[in-house]
């Protein structure tokens, strides 16, 4: 019997449906392991594919092929930890944590708490990070003002996401515009559009909710433990701002990413010995496992022992997980039969835009893990965005608008119940207070109906379209 080279349309949608019902299984209701869920969903994908008749080498190629794609993605990340660790023992992210508390008069809370969250992720990338450490300490704070913890928890989310969405060093602006084929700088001006108006709109609102709380002090045990404890632990010399600071301006001037981060690296490194007085051997140690600092108090070791390339890890292991299952999905033909159905539905730019937000909004919610579904969509959708004259970047900025920010309404996402777990916070009670993770598709929505902030392959704006023509 000879091996076929494509299923037909029943068998390819009969492989998608059963791996996805795996997937979900997994994720969803069993809580594993992502990356494990989706190495073993990919298997569940190959195993009906080679039964319905494709040989493995057809699976293998399109597994190489993904994975190679993906490995520059993977590299950065490697370096992000590194990256992390590095800015954690110099000092760097502990003066931008401390700063930051210090300036937290009650009625202007939730837009400080707001602020601080956004710096934190824009300088680490990882809203999950931001929550986890200066999040924990806000929320602290705002018990002891007499602030609502789903108030808090709101403007938390809101920065975390803001950072998480425009870092450079996050591993969702890395991978949406990687997988659609769009250049990272280009990604992050383009999600200036979506995520901007969403942040101010979430200040405005924190600025009405604050207005509540005009006597209230900050003077929590737990915030005056934590200043004091960094203060105790750490020359906080304000040129510990260089390394990110250098590292943006050389990001968004387009230098190499990698190169850039080596810089940030040296110089974080230089200072933890000439400010901090570190050792190389603390200084190796932070780069590959995090700080491991013991300061005495708990919850500012949680704070500043981050980072470290073998953090990154599970990351690392989820893009590999995902290049399995998606490239198994590749290979069995369904990418093709998506977007020929989206082809068939759609009779414009339009169309073919409002489809494709609908297509991962439903897959993002399903799944739970926006990477998954990143690794799915982007590259399946990418030459019809082509044919259409579209830039790649209206289709990275849809994974981030659909994915990455509406992932914490979904309750059985991950980023939902880390939420849960870590703020103790329900998105049922938070949603309404953390406008960014619905008004990004509102404002996709009326860009879409507008034409405003969608550009073409030449990278001008479709109401601009005629005139440059």
């Amino acid at each position: 019997m000879s091996e076929k080279k494509q299923l037909k349309t029943w068998q390819a949608v009969t492989v998608l449906l059963v791996s996805l019902a795996v997937l979900l299984f997994l994720v969803a209701l069993k809580k594993f392991n992502p990356g494990v869920s989706l190495i073993t969903s990919g298997m569940v994908a190959i195993g009906l594919g080679m039964a319905f008749g494709l040989g493995w080498k057809v699976f293998e190629g399109s597994m190489g092929d993904t994975i190679k794609s993906m490995f520059m993605g993977a590299l950065i990340m490697m370096f992000v930890g590194i990256l992390i660790g590095s800015w954690m023992t110099s000092g760097t992210v502990p003066l931008l944590m401390y700063y930051g508390l210090k300036i937290i008069p009650a009625p202007i809370f939730l837009i400080a708490a707001c602020l601080l969250c956004c710096v934190m992720s824009l300088m680490t990338g990882t809203s999950w990070g931001t929550m986890g450490t200066i999040g924990v300490a806000l929320l602290g704070v705002a018990e002891g003002l007499g602030i609502p913890v789903a108030y808090a928890a709101g403007a938390i989310v809101v920065g975390a996401l803001f950072g998480d969405k425009l870092s450079p060093l996050s591993d969702t602006t890395i991978v949406a515009p990687y997988v659609s084929g769009a250049d990272m700088i280009d990604h992050i001006k383009s999600m200036l559009w979506t995520t901007v108006p969403a942040l101010v709109i979430s200040l405005i609102l924190y600025a009405i909710l604050g207005g509540q709380f005009q006597g209230g002090t900050v003077a929590s045990e737990n915030y005056n433990m934590i200043l004091s404890t960094l203060e105790a632990n750490f020359n906080l010399n304000p040129v510990l701002l260089l390394p990110p600071i250098v590292v943006l301006v050389l990001i968004f001037l387009r230098k190499p990413t990698l190169p850039v981060f080596a810089i940030g690296i040296l110089l974080a490194d230089i200072l933890a010995v000439l400010v901090q007085g570190r050792t190389i051997n603390e200084i190796f140690t932070a780069m590959t496992n995090g700080m491991g600092a013991d300061t005495g108090f708990g919850l500012v070791n949680s704070m500043i022992n981050r980072g470290g390339m073998l953090s990154m890890m599970t990351s690392v292991a989820l893009i590999i997980g995902a290049a399995v299952f998606s490239s198994a999905l590749k290979a069995v033909g369904i990418f093709d039969i998506l977007v020929e159905w989206i082809q068939k539905l759609a009779k414009g730019r339009k169309s073919l835009l409002f489809l494709s937000y609908l297509l991962h909004l439903v897959l993002a919610s399903l799944v739970g893990v926006y990477l998954v579904t990143f690794a799915i969509v982007g590259p399946a959708l990418a030459p019809t965005f082509d044919k259409y004259n579209l830039s790649r970047k209206n289709l990275s900025r849809m994974l981030e608008d659909t994915g990455t920010a509406f992932s914490p309404i979904v309750p059985w996402s991950n980023i939902s119940i880390f939420i849960a777990g870590t703020l103790g916070v329900s998105s049922f009670d938070y949603v309404l207070y953390a406008p960014i993770t619905y008004l990004g598709v509102v404002f996709a929505a009326i860009y879409i109906i507008t034409g405003i902030g969608i550009y073409n392959t030449n990278g001008v704006m479709l109401t601009k379209e005629a005139k440059a023509e």
